[in-house]
């Protein structure tokens, strides 16, 4: 092979790597917009809502995740405000009575177990701890899913568990998670 076939076949072997590197998760990874334009921001700021209002705990401890639509359907019967987002979600879904299909952000491996309960009632932990500034954003952030696993990939990472773990030097409790 001489030099310039040696220059071309790396040129291509690069681009073949920058191809790659850009498009492979693009071709790997779905990503989906969430069925109704919802402001945390409008609810904490506006109405006064804090997390637990709308994301609470069953009485046998249990966390609720998503708000089912009788939860929004209470204050949302009519429109309190003047977005076209409220009016859309009150005629697609209030007055239809249709729960909307949310696009879960958290779902884990079969093995992991994860309890909220035992983060934020017993740990103490604040929402925002994992969830960041969610409650203060305008608009939900698209549901990106790993074609191949179907997990999502919004979630938390295994890393991000461990390092806060090791914080509060509960690094070797993995048997509290992996069942």
């Amino acid at each position: 092979m001489n030099f310039r076939g040696t220059i071309i076949f790396l040129a291509g072997v690069l681009f073949a790597l920058g191809a790659g590197w850009a498009g492979f998760p693009r071709v790997i990874n779905r990503t989906q917009p969430q069925p109704v334009d919802f402001s945390h921001q409008v609810h904490t700021d506006k109405a006064g809502s804090k997390c637990d209002d709308c994301h609470s705990f069953r009485p046998d401890g249990s966390f609720t995740g998503i708000p089912t639509l009788d939860k929004c359907a209470g204050c949302h019967a009519a429109p309190m405000g003047t977005t076209v987002a409220e009016k859309n979600f009150i005629d697609r879904y209030v007055t239809q009575q249709r729960e909307p299909e949310w696009l879960v952000y958290a779902r884990q491996p079969e093995n992991v177990y994860f309890s909220h309960n035992a983060h934020i009632n017993r740990g103490k932990l604040k929402c925002e701890r994992c969830h960041g500034n969610q409650g203060t954003t305008n608009t939900l952030r698209p549901h990106l899913e790993d074609r191949i696993s179907g997990y999502s990939r919004n979630t938390m990472s295994m890393d991000d568990c461990v390092a806060c773990h090791r914080q509060d030097h509960r690094e070797y409790s993995c048997l509290d998670c992996h069942k």
